[in-house]
């Protein structure tokens, strides 16, 4: 898959547990998007497990439509941005922009059982598991990011971020 891509939707919770709410548009700032439960502290996992933003591929919530027989378009996923035709794990310890705001990529964001339990449907945990989970990020610089926005590599991260030992080995 490319290391660009597109946002497709946007979603923000005002508070931990409370239903996702798509956007056309957010201001990432200091900590998070405005608004959204991390940001503002408010989050089922605030302070301890926190992600400022994240990020979740299309491509695997359509793969978890038809594998699993879930759909997760409404944001019971529970990640922020929505993207497509970027592998999100390419943009691990990477510095990318999205629209006017710049974040870099931290970590891989595993689902919890806490999502199954928003979501109100089993499987979830199961579904978002083998790297359909997506990533977090941190907000480096604010700015709006907008449905369609353009995710753009600007500094590549080493070689071997978001790779296993085994992806490692077998390009060796």
């Amino acid at each position: 898959m490319p290391r660009t891509g597109r946002v497709e939707t946007v979603f923000v919770a005002p508070e931990g547990s409370a239903p996702m709410e798509e956007l056309e548009s957010v201001e990432a700032v200091e900590g998070g998007l405005a608004g959204d439960r991390y940001q503002t502290g408010e989050g089922y996992y605030s302070p301890f497990d926190v992600c400022e933003v994240t990020l979740v591929a299309a491509e695997a919530i359509e793969e978890i439509r038809e594998e699993f027989d879930i759909d997760l378009t409404d944001g019971r996923h529970r990640r922020n941005v929505v993207t497509r035709g970027v592998d999100l794990y390419d943009l691990l310890e990477t510095t990318f922009r999205v629209g006017d705001a710049t974040f870099r990529g931290t970590r891989p964001r595993p689902p919890c059982a806490h999502v199954e339990e928003v979501a109100d449907e089993e499987r979830v945990m199961r579904a978002l598991k083998d790297r359909r989970g997506g990533i977090c990020a941190d907000v480096v610089t604010g700015g709006a990011v907008r449905v369609g926005d353009e995710i753009e590599v600007v500094e590549e991260a080493p070689r071997d971020v978001g790779r296993s030992i085994a992806e490692r080995l077998r390009e060796e």
